[in-house]
């Protein structure tokens, strides 16, 4: 039976998880007032520096004594500028449910060389955060962007002595952060919020700011990396001193992605609205015995990267199907870069992050069962 193209599109067709949609508010002239030609050390470049950074402190709610850094290379060039500094001083716990988090445990055990113990759990699922050893340093991700599953409930003891490493990139500003319990946090403005990509937020408690003023890794770092001066920290990158020249339009491009965040209620209407966008694609699946939550436990399901498998048993080839199904998305103009990431399992990921309308999931949703059966119907009379 022929299904009919839905009558409703969304009216922004941007659902990929990374880069991200731009805020609704976005326009080119809201850039006007960066400061083009002019050095990021001069006062204005200063200025726009330090206000990004106590901008985030202050939706984040991040305490007033961790220190925020703008750093080069985006989430990943955060992550690996903490591992290298900080891993090393006491055994280290490896935790990887998705790719990214796949990616830290090969440069921590093949690059750094660092004996760790590893966990990981297949697509879907995660590792039982709550039976690590967090007397030693555990690195994670608190959100897999390319599995749709996140940390739940509040695995991480408040005694523990070792640092908890965090990668957050599509989980800050739309999911409650538990700054306690978080020694390292980085993220990158091109997720939540949809900023401009290329620079990371490094967040450091103050637990791992006596770290790295008392221990020195046993390899170089290189300067792009450096934390460290004479065993004190550089403080000057954490109020806007920025190792590398950052790019003032992407700033600018940033300061505007706060004032919106601000405009929807801070970080909990940001939470409030990719919450109820994942709902919204929750229930569909609900409904739909042919698609379903790549995330095992309900409990773990992200509200950001939102993973989806097809479960119709008359598909032979899921990574054929998907990839269809996600190009006829493409082709009506009504999903763009919607396919799983390519290191996960054959399917569709929908980014429902803060900045994604929930009438535009909403008004998807129609499409991808009008995909599904047009593909199904493919399917039966090529057999």
């Amino acid at each position: 039976m022929a299904h009919q193209a839905p009558a409703t599109r969304p009216a922004n067709p941007r659902f990929s998880s990374g880069p991200c949609a731009k805020p609704p508010t976005f326009a080119a002239d809201k850039l006007a007032d960066a400061p083009l030609g002019r050095s990021h050390r001069a006062a204005v470049g200063k200025d726009k520096l330090k206000s990004a950074i106590e901008r985030t402190r202050d939706i984040l709610g991040v305490p007033a004594d961790y220190k925020i850094g703008i750093v080069p290379a985006s989430d990943t060039g955060a992550y690996e500028m903490a591992m290298w500094n900080l891993l090393g001083e006491r055994p280290v716990e490896m935790v990887a449910w998705e790719s990214f988090g796949a990616g830290w445990v090969t440069d921590a055990v093949k690059q750094l060389k660092i004996d760790a113990t590893v966990h990981t759990a297949e697509y879907g699922e995660i590792v039982d955060m709550a039976a690590l050893n967090y007397d030693h340093d555990v690195c994670f991700t608190w959100n897999g962007t390319t599995s749709g599953v996140r940390v739940a409930g509040d695995p991480i003891p408040a005694d523990r002595t070792g640092l908890t490493l965090c990668d957050a990139t599509s989980a800050a500003f739309a999911m409650d952060m538990p700054w306690d319990k978080l020694d390292v946090t980085t993220f990158s403005w091109q997720k939540v919020l949809g900023g401009e990509a290329a620079h990371g937020m490094l967040i450091l408690s103050p637990r791992a700011v006596e770290r790295l003023e008392s221990y020195t890794p046993a390899w170089p770092l290189p300067k792009i990396f450096r934390l460290t001066k004479g065993g004190k920290l550089i403080d000057g990158i954490f109020t806007g001193a920025t190792i590398n020249t950052p790019s003032m339009l992407c700033v600018e491009d940033y300061l505007h992605c706060l004032d919106w965040a601000e405009s929807v209620g801070g970080l909990k209407g940001l939470i409030d609205r990719a919450a109820a966008s994942a709902q919204a694609v929750w229930d569909f699946c609900d409904q739909n015995d042919w698609i379903a939550n790549l995330a095992t436990d309900p409990a773990t399901r992200s509200t950001t990267s939102v993973c989806l498998k097809f479960t119709d048993d008359r598909i032979q080839d899921g990574a054929a199907f998907a990839k269809a199904v996600a190009k006829r998305l493409e082709t009506h103009g009504v999903a763009l870069d919607i396919g799983a990431y390519r290191d996960a399992p054959a399917g569709l990921r929908i980014w429902c992050g803060s900045t994604v309308e929930t009438s535009d999931i909403e008004a998807l949703l129609p499409w991808i069962d009008y995909a599904f059966h047009a593909e199904i119907n493919a399917l039966t009379e090529a057999a």
